[in-house]
């Protein structure tokens, strides 16, 4: 149980990877508070309960948990989250940043609605969470928070200029939270899960496929248990991902080549140079197993 006594929000964990997380932190013994909006994958629209049904399949494994409504992307509704934690358990030891929508559209069909919406809920809803539990975490020196980003924000993917944009500001907040709060005994880390889920299902070719065994969007959720728990403490300011049955840990950015003079360089100097110095290092961009014919996207 590595994570008895501990209290956990998990926003968005209604369905898909955050399910899978608030399941399993409730399996290592965490309280959790199941934030859920019950909307479509854009954000829009009402459904079922889904937060409601989560909270009774950990009720029904003997754990405790309480379901949320609000929204991350209100900073009020981001504060009532965290307050749903200590009104019921009485603390906040673990942050799970899961909420988000996809608007995904080609740089010249996206709207301006469309590239806020996204931003609002990823980027501004993980730090509205944060901001909330933060001092919270402080005062009893002891917190992690778990931010999850994508490996869109991390490659880059084709439509999603919103949704990576939002994804790698993500990574850049838990550098910057990781260096804060390290003294307070608070860790933040990031995950870029793997899974086919509804939001996976948005993209074309990925429609209506049961996900294989080794896809399964659970499958994500046994590393944020562990980078939660107190065996972690030495575990800070790293971004982890998935890949099948594995879980793999991102190279942070950093120069790996460099051309120099002494003075500066020309442009002129630079055209000449450049493939000698780069052109074994240029990155590959996007993500391999979800790269397809831009040319069909663009005609949709």
């Amino acid at each position: 149980m590595l994570l008895e006594g501990r209290v956990a929000v998990v926003t968005g964990a209604g369905r898909g990877v955050g399910r899978g997380i608030a399941l399993e932190l409730a399996r290592n013994g965490a309280k959790v508070v199941v934030n859920d909006l019950g909307c479509g994958v854009d954000g829009q629209g009402k459904a079922e309960d889904p937060a409601q049904q989560v909270v009774e399949e950990i009720r029904a494994m003997g754990g405790q948990a309480v379901a949320n409504y609000d929204s991350v992307a209100s900073f009020e509704g981001a504060k009532r989250i965290i307050d749903t934690a200590l009104e019921n358990f009485g603390r906040i030891d673990i942050l799970v940043n899961n909420a988000g929508i996809l608007r995904d559209r080609t740089i010249a069909k996206m709207t301006e609605e469309d590239f806020d919406a996204v931003i609002a809920v990823h980027l501004k809803g993980t730090w509205n969470c944060g901001r909330h539990a933060i001092p919270h975490m402080r005062e009893q020196n002891y917190g992690r928070i778990i931010n999850i980003t994508s490996s869109a924000g991390l490659r880059g993917n084709f439509g999603q200029s919103n949704y990576g944009a939002a994804k790698a500001g993500i990574m850049g907040l838990t550098l910057c939270w990781a260096l804060e709060l390290a003294r307070y005994g608070i860790t933040v880390n990031a995950m870029a899960p793997a899974g086919l889920t509804r939001m996976v299902g948005t993209i074309p070719g990925m429609e209506n496929k049961e996900p294989p065994h080794e896809m399964h969007p659970d499958r994500n959720a046994p590393m944020v248990a562990f980078l939660a728990s107190e065996k972690a403490a030495h575990v800070n300011g790293q971004i982890f991902g998935r890949r099948g049955y594995g879980f793999t840990l991102f190279q942070q950015l950093r120069p790996i080549a460099m051309m120099y003079k002494p003075g500066g360089l020309t442009a002129e100097e630079i055209a000449a140079n450049f493939d000698a110095v780069f052109l074994e290092h240029l990155q590959p961009i996007g993500i391999p197993q979800m790269r397809r014919d831009e040319k069909k996207e663009e005609k949709k």
